[in-house]
């Protein structure tokens, strides 16, 4: 792995540090105990947009799960600006594969939900969730239930109840793993959009080595379990990206060739009865 795609650019303040992460479960069945990773380094600076890809199982949500502060670390630390991570906290949010808005509560009131909880005075926080509805393109549905909207609105309330809360941090666990390809891609762009406004950090878990590429400043590539850090990508196009590019394609050869033997190693670890 290449050291200076592996660190954050030293040109650019660093907002987390991993280092020595280890993470291990006990076996439901009691048998022993599971290593979901093992030895994570991994610095990324306060504006970048980093992938994470790797085969089922390989730890990639336990990692995020452990810089959002859900899971503790079995060895090693996370810090945020310095702090160490040892509980969930408002300068990370995230947005999870599921939409988990709540049915009974209107747009409005399911991106108002995280600043009435916090307390926020009622004018400021309506001005804010107006602006998030119309940053995330859903305005006049701000009077909605999410039973009314298509999956990629529904993903956009998610987006938009995480980003009104103006987080530092932006943790995503492959939030459009379950849109139509169509949509899968408007909500890309949109991403996008809404992430190069304020430029702030974001951590994003995906399988998919085309959305990997097209979204992240660099792609780390994980091993099958105990998940590692096989490599690091740095992707040096600019934005937007072209998927049919000839550039754009080296890359995904290159990344897909990484992540062919790990998914091979995966599936043998499958045939022999060990869980992915």
């Amino acid at each position: 792995m290449n050291q200076l795609a592996a660190d954050a650019s030293p040109t650019r303040q660093r907002r987390i540090a991993v280092r020595g992460l280890r993470k291990r479960f006990s076996d439901i069945a009691g048998q022993g105990q599971i290593i979901a990773l093992d030895g994570i380094d991994l610095e990324i600076a306060d504006d970048e947009f980093l992938t994470v890809l790797g085969p089922s199982g390989c730890g990639k949500t336990t990692l995020l799960n452990v810089v959002a502060g859900f899971e503790t670390a079995s060895g090693g630390e996370v810090r945020v600006d310095g702090e160490v991570v040892l509980k969930p906290g408002p300068d990370r949010g995230v947005v999870f594969q599921e939409y988990a808005l709540f049915p009974w509560l209107t747009v409005e009131q399911n991106i108002e939900f995280g600043l009435r909880e916090r307390r926020v005075p009622r004018a400021k926080r309506k001005a804010r969730v107006r602006q998030q509805i119309a940053s995330v393109g859903l305005s006049g549905f701000g009077q909605r239930y999410p039973q009314e909207l298509s999956g990629g609105m529904r993903q956009r309330v998610a987006l938009a109840r995480v980003l009104v809360n103006d987080p530092k941090i932006l943790l995503m666990d492959e939030p459009f793993a379950a849109l139509d390809a169509q949509t899968r891609s408007i909500m890309q762009q949109e991403l996008l959009r809404v992430w190069s406004a304020d430029r702030r950090t974001a951590i994003f878990i995906t399988h998919n080595i085309e959305e990997a590429i097209l979204l992240g400043d660099r792609v780390v590539v994980m091993t099958a379990r105990p998940g590692r850090i096989k490599d690091i990508v740095a992707v040096g196009l600019p934005r937007p990206r072209d998927v049919t590019s000839a550039e754009f394609n080296q890359i995904r050869r290159h990344v897909a060739v990484l992540l062919e033997a790990e998914v091979q190693a995966t599936f043998a670890a499958m045939e022999t009865g060990q869980p992915p």
